[in-house]
């Protein structure tokens, strides 16, 4: 507990037990007043005070407004026990909420402590600890055991085992050795690594993380705009009509003032929105804190709310339902030996950074040397044009650049994987079959998306159909669309907007820079956070920050658990509430139940929105 809470809790157990004790003092009149005012007092002196304060400043309507009419109106009808009780129990309720609040955002917090705060850089031949803020990029870092990784690189030298835990949610440590890329925020465990920094800190793993937690609440849902929207004019409409109780029926039926009086006090204290004000926000706080416990960063609670909608899931192929590590498979050559094809093929690829490209350059048995390429032209979806060695011109790429040159295989070309095609001087050279291999785990990933409800899933990519539905059948996708240009991407998304069901939402799930527009585009884009571009995770809503496709699961069924939990509490609150303001009018009720349909609720509701920040998804099938 925080100070302020540990005074409240305080405050709350003194004036409990002088209320407790006073019941067994047998005095009237002003006395008793006297000796009540002080557990009142003492335990709400600041709602009185802010009840003032918000009133000074034209802020009427809230709930310590409502907290203050009715308790002191119980003091005047001379119901001093009920008016203490109402405080007493209110305060509880607010401590309750402090204390969630609190749970929630500890959570979350522990996501800062990725955040380092110093590195050791060398310099002048001397190792010196700075702000991680002031290295630049390419200059090198010692990380020793016990150390936090300060910014992002590759490792120069040196091997060790890193804990991911904080960024991925994932407990085993993954090995590093020289030539792996290394994020921010991990904890170095067991040697000492030289590492080549590769970004300054502004744009690292660990600020990006950062960045994102710390703004994911101000992207509000609209289940919280709503219960924003309604209090705003729920608590002047209550306040007004608790006046026309205490007020109307003594002048129309007659009767006794203090019987309405009452009743009306009763009233106010149900209607305080406690319980929907506090428990939705918190819902979704828990929500988004739970996610990101388990590697899933949330840029918001409106995308939480819109991926429990979630009906129509689609994925990019290359990354994301496959590993995106290319191989040549295989070589068919027109006229040309198979070595000199891989060798004008690898410089031709030699300027591009394309998984494809680099792929072929090293089918290649030596580095190609990009001195011996000039006039290099890169197609988007189409491959490479370029010259080499100042005479031979050489197109690498698929069947759209043979079309556009003129240029067409002596046969048709049928074969399963991504197929690029050479040509040398205008004439057809062979082609080059690129393979990827589905992840491990995508098949799976699949079946649990079946398993909560989502029974559309598709599948777009830029290869031949050939391919495409050589994935699809491998992993059980119906549906699928090959051929893709990523301007094609968007407008398959476009159309697949158009025809889906009622309220339902369309997820797409990408890793590439070409992926960014239909992330953009899609109700909900989810990027693969390890491997995925910059302007993948920029564009995204949601953040998988490792590569494994089982996270996406987790995430819709931790987002309809969340709605679920935020629509319980509505019913609840509004339920109880309606209920016992009907009974209030009439007089069923008293003081008593008035609290509990207040505080009562409120800390029903606060517990079973506490119920999100633990929540894992467990699949039915191991």
């Amino acid at each position: 507990m925080t100070k302020k809470q540990r005074e409240m809790r305080l405050r709350i157990l003194v004036s409990g037990i002088l209320f407790l004790l006073l019941f067994a003092v047998p005095v009237d009149g002003l006395a008793r007043l006297a000796l009540y005012l002080v557990p009142y007092l003492f335990v709400g002196w600041d709602v009185l005070l802010r009840a003032a304060v918000n009133i000074k400043n034209g802020q009427v309507f809230d709930e310590n407004f409502l907290m203050a009419v009715a308790t002191i109106g119980a003091f005047g009808c001379g119901e001093y026990p009920e008016g203490v009780a109402v405080l007493l129990f209110y305060q509880v309720g607010e401590l309750f909420q402090s204390v969630a609040v609190g749970k929630s955002r500890r959570s979350i917090a522990t996501l800062m402590d990725i955040r380092p705060d110093s590195a050791n850089v060398e310099r002048g031949g001397q190792v010196l600890q700075v702000n991680p803020e002031e290295i630049a990029v390419g200059e090198i870092i010692l990380i020793r055991p016990g150390e936090r990784v300060p910014l992002d690189g590759s490792v120069l030298e040196g091997s060790s085992a890193l804990d991911t835990a904080a960024l991925t949610g994932e407990s085993l440590p993954r090995d590093v050795e020289p030539g792996d890329s290394i994020s921010s925020g991990c904890v170095n465990l067991t040697g000492v690594l030289r590492v080549n920094v590769e970004r300054p800190y502004s744009q690292s793993t660990v600020a990006r993380i950062l960045d994102l937690v710390e703004n994911a609440s101000e992207k509000k849902s609209r289940a919280e705009h709503f219960i924003t929207r309604f209090a705003r004019y729920y608590t002047p409409v209550v306040v007004f009509a608790a006046v026309a109780l205490a007020v109307l029926p003594p002048l129309v039926l007659g009767g006794s003032w203090i019987t309405w009086v009452k009743r009306a006090l009763n009233f106010l204290v149900v209607s305080c929105p406690c319980a929907l004000v506090i428990s939705i926000p918190l819902s979704f706080f828990g929500g988004i804190g739970g996610a990101s416990r388990q590697g899933i960063l949330v840029k918001g609670s409106n995308y939480l709310e819109a991926l429990a909608n979630a009906g129509v899931v689609v994925f990019d192929k290359t990354g994301t339902l496959t590993e995106g590590k290319f191989q040549v498979s295989k070589v068919v050559c027109h006229g040309l030996a198979e070595e000199s094809l891989l060798e004008l093929a690898a410089l031709a690829e030699s300027w591009s950074s394309h998984p494809i490209s680099r792929a072929i350059r090293e089918a290649w048995p030596q580095p190609p040397d990009p001195r011996r390429v000039s006039q290099v032209e890169e197609l988007a979806g189409q491959g490479v044009k370029a010259v080499v060695d100042g005479s031979v011109a050489v197109l690498a790429g698929n069947m759209r650049l043979l079309e556009t040159a003129g240029v067409f295989p002596p046969q048709p070309v049928d074969e399963a994987g991504t197929l690029i095609h050479v040509c040398v001087n205008g004439k057809y050279a062979g082609y080059l079959v690129v393979s990827d291999r589905v992840k491990p785990e995508a098949q799976r990933a699949l079946e649990e998306l079946k398993e909560i409800g989502i029974s559309r899933r598709i599948m777009l990519t830029g290869d031949g159909e050939r391919t495409a539905a050589a994935v699809a059948n491998q992993l059980g996708l119906e549906e699928y669309y090959a051929g893709l240009l990523p301007g094609d991407k968007v407008d398959q998304v476009e159309r697949l907007l158009k025809t889906k069901e009622g309220k339902e939402t369309l997820v797409f799930v990408g890793d590439g820079i070409n992926d960014a527009p239909v992330l953009t585009r899609a109700d909900v884009g989810v990027a693969m956070g390890a491997m995925g571009s910059d302007a993948a995770i920029e564009a995204a809503d949601i953040v998988l920050m490792d590569d494994d496709l089982q996270r996406l699961p987790a995430a819709i069924w931790l987002a309809q658990k969340t709605m679920s939990i935020v629509r319980q509490n509505i019913a609840f609150a509004l339920g109880v509430k309606f209920l016992v303001l009907a009974l209030s009018v009439f007089g069923f009720v008293g003081m008593w139940a008035a609290v509990f349909a207040d505080v009562g609720v409120t800390v029903i509701a606060i517990l079973n929105a506490g119920r999100t920040l633990k929540a894992r998804w467990k699949p039915k099938a191991s």
